[in-house]
């Protein structure tokens, strides 16, 4: 998933982020920052550090394949 698709457009990136999580079973349900860890981040390889309420997650979105998820 790249930044430019029609989902980012439509709510925050932090509920994007949660929203990949949650399809993924993880628990994020209040969403509280999302970070985007450029560092980390390559071409069509975004990583965002999301700090949700009950923990943190590092978030490589990787267009048309799952997430890969670290808790953080």
């Amino acid at each position: 998933m790249s930044l430019a698709t029609p989902c980012f457009a439509q709510g925050s990136t932090k509920d994007v982020v949660a929203a990949h999580l949650r399809m993924q079973g993880y628990k994020c349900d209040t969403p509280k920052s999302a970070a985007r860890d450029a560092a980390a981040s390559r071409p069509d390889e975004a990583v965002w550090i999301i700090r949700c309420e009950n923990a943190r997650y590092r978030v490589r979105l990787i267009p048309d394949m799952a997430a890969i998820v670290e808790p953080f």
